[in-house]
């Protein structure tokens, strides 16, 4: 079986959908019980962080918008571990492309690696805390972030308030520390290192943001310092409650038009791919046979964490890696697979074909293939034939449009689905 013998099925799928309708005036509003409890004139650090969140710039203005209405004088620093390849004029940038500058924001946007040595974490003499230098130097400390789920572990605390304020507000310096500890040690460490931070009396509290299954803004909800742990887990739980995720539970070719670092923090999210690409950590569902993977995003700006989770890649996702960034992220995570480079072929024909290839004696009739614009946008995916009988009688998938051929350009590269 070959390229020009596949035909897909365009699904809709139906997530929870349950968007706040103004998202700077719930933001104000969230905010009001702040009212007070900072000085007039008080500087105030305001976290903002590498991953792609929705409506951020919004959210990041109203923010500063009510601790200015209560006499602070907030700035944004970048609560990021290696990300912008561990630089501060690369983390500034992708504050940049997310709307976050002192022109749109009306706060001055702070960049800078370094770090101040708080001392070490309770019961470990050895695992140093470190704090951004500007933020530490501030009079305060306010965390916005997203709660969602990890995509190298599960616990109670994942992706969230905690971990911005371990690893995010720690810098590279903290995440280098942390992620000694490999999977297990990021379980149990994250919320240790967050309990350390939050008892400096630096952190005045935190605006938790969760998103519905269309990465919509769905919660806002402002939380004190001595409530960030149990708000974190508890809307932890409401996230993965609304995550969406692929209707199939065993898939031999899953093609990805593209993957990048505002996609997820692994390029791919794993919790999508089922994949984690870490040594001793057990993959989940859905199983995929092959996966292959066709183009990098602009906005991760050459870093291609996470190609190591793809079996076939071609040429021109390779060349548009900075390996440097890539490199850095792989090893400050300790995760090498992940920034492993892929069997690598010519063009993207070259790779569908290859991967129908090694998926055996596949023919139009038993070929069990998806194919996604990224895993941040499942809600309309492509799927073949035989894996429409899994969604007979599921009314959150209907089939919009039927027999749908893969298009190639003229130097084999594939006609990507557009970027959402």
């Amino acid at each position: 079986m070959r390229s020009d013998e596949i035909f897909l099925n365009r699904l809709k799928i139906s997530f929870k959908n349950a968007p706040i309708s103004d998202v700077r005036n719930e933001t104000i509003a969230r905010m009001n019980i702040f009212k007070g409890s900072i000085g007039e004139g008080a500087r105030v650090a305001v976290t903002v962080g590498s991953r792609g969140i929705s409506n951020i710039a919004v959210i990041t203005k109203a923010v500063c918008d009510a601790l200015k209405s209560y006499g602070a004088r907030p700035f944004i620093i970048p609560a990021m571990g290696s990300h912008g390849g561990a630089t501060s004029e690369g983390q500034k940038a992708i504050l940049s492309e997310y709307g976050i500058t002192e022109e749109t924001i009306g706060a001055p946007v702070i960049s800078s690696m370094e770090v101040h040595r708080i001392g070490t974490l309770p019961g470990d003499e050895n695992l140093p805390l470190y704090m951004d230098k500007n933020a530490f130097e501030a009079d305060a400390v306010f965390v916005v972030n997203r709660v969602k789920a990890h995509t190298d572990y599960h616990g109670e605390n994942e992706s969230g308030i905690a971990k911005m304020l371990s690893i995010g507000l720690g810098k590279h310096e903290q995440a280098l520390v942390t992620h000694e500890y490999l999977v297990s040690g990021l379980r149990i460490l994250i919320p240790r290192i967050a309990r350390a931070i939050t008892a400096t009396g630096k952190i005045m509290g935190a605006l938790a943001i969760v998103e519905d299954g269309y990465d919509q803004t769905s919660i806002l909800r402002a939380v004190m310092p001595e409530e960030i742990l149990s708000a974190d887990a508890e809307l932890l739980k409401v996230s993965k409650s609304m995550m969406p995720s692929l209707p199939f539970s065993d898939i031999q070719l899953l093609a990805v038009d593209w993957i990048g670092k505002n996609i997820s923090g692994s390029g791919m999210d794993t919790n999508i791919i089922g994949r984690i690409g870490i040594r001793g950590e057990i993959d989940a569902l859905p199983k995929i046979n092959t996966i292959c993977v066709f183009d990098l995003t602009p906005e991760s700006h050459g870093n291609a964490s996470g190609i190591g989770l793809a079996d076939l890649v071609p040429q021109r996702l390779v060349d548009k890696a900075d390996w440097k960034a890539t490199y850095e992220n792989s090893f400050t995570s300790r995760f090498l697979c992940r920034g492993a480079i892929p069997i690598t072929l010519p063009t993207d024909r070259e790779v569908i074909d290859m991967a129908l290839f090694v998926c055996g004696h596949a023919t139009p009739e038993t070929l069990r293939m998806v194919r996604i614009r990224d895993t941040l946008h499942i809600d309309e995916i492509y799927a073949s034939d035989l894996l429409l009988e899994e969604i007979r009688g599921n009314s959150d998938v209907e089939i919009t449009e039927r027999g749908i051929p893969l298009k190639f350009n003229p130097d084999g590269s594939i006609q990507k689905l557009p970027r959402m």
